[in-house]
């Protein structure tokens, strides 16, 4: 059984602009600054693309983590996929989706994942997990739309 969520952000920032601050390897690092989240292998600054891989280092629950992640889809501007390839999780996957209306750019992430641990696990992820990646995103996203912008 897997967790799946979906967090919607409405933003002025133009969706090319959205969708490179999104897979910005400096701008994560910024916006997950409070769980010490550091990038130790693989991409470690600028801009990740298709294919390439980026390993965290972070601090959740006050427990040291370590999850590698690839670039597994992408379509710019409208989409990236980031997939957990090892870490803590038995699968992690989050869509990174981009359009534009009149209103300016939507940003929708979709994330699914499973943790490990069996039966453990499956209570993990309703009662705690759940609601603490949701809170991450939406945390990391209010960093993306705050203006001005860092780059």
């Amino acid at each position: 059984m897997a967790v799946n969520f979906e967090c919607t952000t409405r933003t002025s920032t133009p969706r090319s602009e959205l969708f490179d601050l999104a897979r910005s390897i400096d701008v994560h690092k910024d916006s997950m600054a409070r769980s010490r989240e550091d990038a130790v292998a693989g991409v470690r600054s600028g801009l990740i693309s298709l294919g390439e891989e980026v390993t965290w280092r972070a601090w959740h629950f006050g427990i040291p983590f370590r999850m590698t992640s690839r670039i597994t889809q992408m379509e710019a501007p409208g989409y990236f996929v980031d997939e957990q390839i090892k870490g803590p999780f038995r699968r992690f996957r989050h869509v990174h989706e981009f359009s534009e209306d009149a209103e300016g750019t939507r940003m929708v992430d979709r994330i699914e994942f499973a943790a490990p641990f069996g039966p453990v696990g499956r209570v993990a992820e309703k009662l705690v997990l759940g609601r603490y990646l949701r809170r991450l995103i939406e945390a990391r996203n209010r960093h993306l739309t705050a203006d001005p912008q860092p780059k």
